[in-house]
């Protein structure tokens, strides 16, 4: 795992970001909607997750959606369980 993720992950406007994705595919705008942050600083979120790779971005017009690689958080969260021992199949036990 890249340190990339470890620093997309440490700021908390970006786990929200995570967090909102993890819903639904939604718009630069959308997720604006949820935050309380400058747009230009919410780029500059989109590019940190981008090149941790843990979202993706598709264009439909001048519309940018964001969406949540799965495969990449799925492999995170492995590992993370893995930092801690955690055995989903038993729920830690």
């Amino acid at each position: 795992m890249s340190e990339s993720i470890f620093k997309a992950m440490a700021d908390p406007n970006r786990r929200e970001i995570l967090r909102l994705l993890a819903k639904k595919t939604m718009s630069a705008g959308e997720i604006a909607s949820y935050l309380s942050i400058a747009k230009s600083t919410l780029s500059s979120h989109f590019t940190i997750l981008k090149k941790a790779d843990l979202i993706r971005e598709e264009r439909d017009g001048t519309t940018i959606y964001y969406s949540l690689n799965l495969s990449v958080v799925e492999e995170v969260m492995a590992t993370v369980m893995g930092l801690f021992n955690i055995d989903k199949s038993n729920n830690g036990k």
